[in-house]
């Protein structure tokens, strides 16, 4: 802890909630990849020193319950799933923390046909949890015994699902192929329910954290559109790159329900996530641009990311927000899953402060079947997750790996860097006792013994 902080709070200018917050935000910062391996299965005897990754053919989502944030689930691109109790990691041989699946499911004909596309816990319930796939279904499936309980075919691939965190009403938002934002109702079972207005396929959607009714949809069109589910028009309007000053002093704005001009990226839409006070909304384009808007006037921020952003793929690029509990007030942060690295950044600044990379010696990749050299697979970061009352993030890659995210400060270096001078120094000593003994053991053996007659 900052000593500086200490002297602050114990003169009594900051509060004790301003130095945990000071301190909490040291470790946001400081957070680096670890030596975690999830893997789904023990290494064979064969191959003792390799770890088979935690899906074969890749993970394509993940997350961790609200809850407790204990259990983390995935999805992989065979649409296997597996939950993770991340407070009972083994040690492996060679000394790093390792995870095993609680319980896992592969293919088959209850299952999903083709590659998970998302998965989310309930939100008032971690027994239960949903899937997306490519083979047009979202199911519901029990966490205790990975059994389906229910199954809904949207007729189209589902790329995203969503759950408001506050509502009771238990709607399922579905960005789908079709241009419309599908509503499942879990307590009905009905899946009817559309809202229209998007021109191209739906990529993302999300529910206000503060509003229950208000839902945010993102699609091919480069749209973001708002929407009602009370209304029976249901569509409230839409956001405009272009407009920076918002309806509250323009009367003219482009956010009308009868605008079709708008466009919040030019390109498809694939992220949408709200800050935790439901004040601003970030958004992903395949412009390879990340923009903040006032929720309030709906304007754009103009908050600028730099040219580093990338993104592609119709798959969702959803950035993750860490709780504002462990954040300076009005300092949010963001990561945002950019191709084989997390990205750092101010929010509302738009500044790069972090970027994570995790050591080449944690990629997986499989050997190739024809006995050549293992084949080279790209560790793509596919979904990131932030473990609730933690300072921890996890994340998913192609490669089929997930790895864990965990601050690393400076005392931590310090103390170390302690440790493996104290270790040098024991194999140091022992490697003195050694010689000694040697050159004691080498000095009797060369000396002449003779034995006297009787």
């Amino acid at each position: 802890m900052n000593t500086q902080d200490l002297l602050a709070r114990s003169i009594g200018f900051n509060t004790p909630n301003d130095v945990k917050r000071a301190t909490t935000s040291r470790l946001v910062y400081a957070i680096q990849p670890t030596s975690v391996t999830f893997s789904h299965k023990s290494p064979s005897k064969e191959n003792p020193n390799e770890c088979p990754p935690a899906h074969a053919s890749g993970v394509n989502a993940i997350a961790i319950d609200r809850f407790e944030g204990r259990y983390l689930l995935s999805g992989g691109a065979d649409s296997s799933i597996a939950v993770w109790d991340l407070e009972e990691p083994s040690v492996a041989d060679d000394g790093n923390l390792s995870y095993r699946p609680l319980s896992s499911v592969k293919k088959s004909s209850d299952q999903h046909k083709l590659g998970i596309t998302q998965v989310a816990y309930y939100p008032f319930d971690s027994l239960a949890f949903l899937t997306s796939s490519y083979d047009h279904t979202v199911k519901i499936y029990s966490s205790e015994t990975l059994h389906v309980s229910a199954s809904f075919d949207l007729d189209s691939v589902v790329y995203n699902i969503a759950l408001s965190p506050i509502a009771d009403h238990l709607l399922v938002a579905c960005a789908t192929q079709y241009p419309a934002v599908r509503l499942v109702d879990l307590r009905s079972g009905a899946s009817t329910h559309s809202l229209a207005g998007h021109s191209g396929a739906v990529l993302s959607t999300a529910w206000s954290p503060v509003q229950e009714h208000l839902l945010a949809s993102g699609a091919t069109d480069g749209s973001v559109r708002f929407w009602d589910i009370r209304r029976s028009v249901g569509e409230l309007g839409l956001l405009d790159l272009e407009d920076s000053i918002g309806i509250n002093q323009s009367a003219s704005s482009s956010f009308t329900r009868n605008s079709v001009h708008g466009k919040a990226h030019r390109g498809p839409v694939n992220g949408i996530v709200w800050t935790e006070d439901g004040r601003h909304l970030v958004t992903c384009g395949h412009d390879e641009r990340i923009r903040v808007w006032d929720t309030n006037s709906y304007a754009n921020t103009l908050a600028n990311f730099g040219p580093m952003v990338r993104n592609s793929g119709l798959a969702p690029c959803i950035p993750v927000l860490p709780p504002t509990q462990f954040l300076p007030l009005e300092q949010d942060f963001l990561f945002y899953p950019n191709g084989h690295e997390i990205l750092g950044y101010e929010l509302f600044e738009g500044e790069l402060v972090r970027r994570l990379k995790r050591p080449e010696r944690q990629h997986h990749a499989p050997a190739a079947s024809s006995g050549k050299a293992p084949a080279i697979t790209k560790d793509r970061i596919t979904s990131l997750s932030w473990r609730a009352h933690d300072v921890e993030m996890y994340s998913a890659h192609q490669d089929g790996s997930i790895a864990a995210w965990k601050p690393r400060t400076q005392e931590d270096a310090d103390l170390d860097e302690e440790e493996e001078q104290e270790r040098e120094e024991r194999d140091v000593s022992k490697k003195r006792k050694r010689n000694a003994l040697e050159e004691i053991y080498q000095d009797l053996t060369k000396r002449k013994i003779t034995f006297g007659g009787i």
